[in-house]
């Protein structure tokens, strides 16, 4: 498809909700107090784990860029869909919808990787406590984390540009309230039969990939926590997981569901609202699920309570 025919189209317009414009005023407010509370909530978290020394580990580490990550994909959709609450002219420039695009898939996705060091860090920490600081080297905890921004994007790349090639003459409509591969498709008039087959291979893959690490670094772990003699021990080790058990399975759930859930017309709505989660709740709640389950970030908390007053 040449350049010309891919960009005919030189702005979409995001339909946003159904329900948008007779409670615009009420969402706007509503998300920017989730928005800001994101904000705060994950900036914090980065500060926090930089000022404490009891935080200096590997998991925090990766807790520092999980943050950074969330920040990074919320805001690629989150003010856009705020700005078009209040403005009558809801458009995006083909340019910017693409470079939405890419930026939100990047992170999403090297959010799934991270998730999944989390877990491995976490195996471990449990199942090989002696070796921990060897295994879960500096190295090597950087090379996760890069290699989760690589995963990211490429994932990203290959999606932004195979599916802003197409030829759009349908509508310039998208039927969501931020840049996302399959509602861009349907508005093709081109073949997307390779960008169906990639968006399932990709996603597919980084799912089943990531969620396959979770899964078998938690059977060593419950293994490991099941052979503890003592009550006090197994919990302490179980409680060392709880946040992050708790993050995974909110996260997972809901990607599935959006990218893996073949929709009819009635379940557009409802899709929108799993992409509200995960693109928007979900930056906001792993804050909370980190500080409120996990002793080490509420003993830092109160150190910083204590200080301040």
């Amino acid at each position: 498809m040449t350049r010309e025919n891919s960009t005919e189209v030189t702005e979409f317009f995001l339909l946003g909700f159904g329900a948008q414009h007779k409670y615009r005023y009420f969402l706007f407010i509503v998300f920017l107090v989730i928005y800001a509370t994101s904000m705060m909530g994950n900036i914090g978290i980065i500060l926090l784990i930089k000022t404490d020394s009891r935080l200096q580990t590997p998991m925090y580490f990766f807790l520092q860029h999980l943050a950074f990550v969330d920040i990074c994909y919320t805001s690629a959709i989150t003010p856009k869909m705020l700005q078009n609450f209040i403005l009558e002219n809801k458009s995006i420039s083909f340019e910017g919808c693409a470079m939405q695009l890419l930026v939100y898939a990047t992170f999403a996705t090297s959010d799934c990787y991270l998730l999944a060091a989390m877990a491995v860090d976490r195996y471990v920490a449990i199942c090989n406590p002696l070796h921990y600081p060897m295994i879960m080297s500096q190295r090597v905890c950087i090379q996760l984390v890069a290699g989760s921004y690589i995963m990211g994007s490429i994932n990203a790349s290959v999606h932004t540009g195979f599916t802003f090639s197409l030829y759009f003459c349908k509508s310039n409509t998208i039927n969501h309230f931020f840049c996302d591969v399959p509602p861009i498709l349907a508005l093709s008039c081109s073949s997307i039969d390779i960008n169906i087959m990639l968006l399932v291979v990709f996603v597919g893959f980084n799912l089943m990939f990531t969620v396959l690490v979770v899964i078998f670094s938690y059977i060593y772990i419950l293994a490991a926590i099941l052979k503890i003699s003592s009550a006090a021990g197994r919990k302490k080790a179980f409680s060392t997981c709880a946040s992050h058990l708790t993050a995974i399975t909110v996260f997972y759930g809901t990607l599935s569901y959006m990218y893996l859930h073949h929709g009819t017309k009635e379940s557009q709505e409802q899709e929108k609202m799993a992409s509200v989660f995960y693109g928007i709740m979900i930056p906001m709640l792993n804050p909370l699920i980190y500080s409120l389950r996990n002793q080490d970030v509420k003993e830092a908390l109160k150190g910083i309570r204590k200080k301040a007053f």
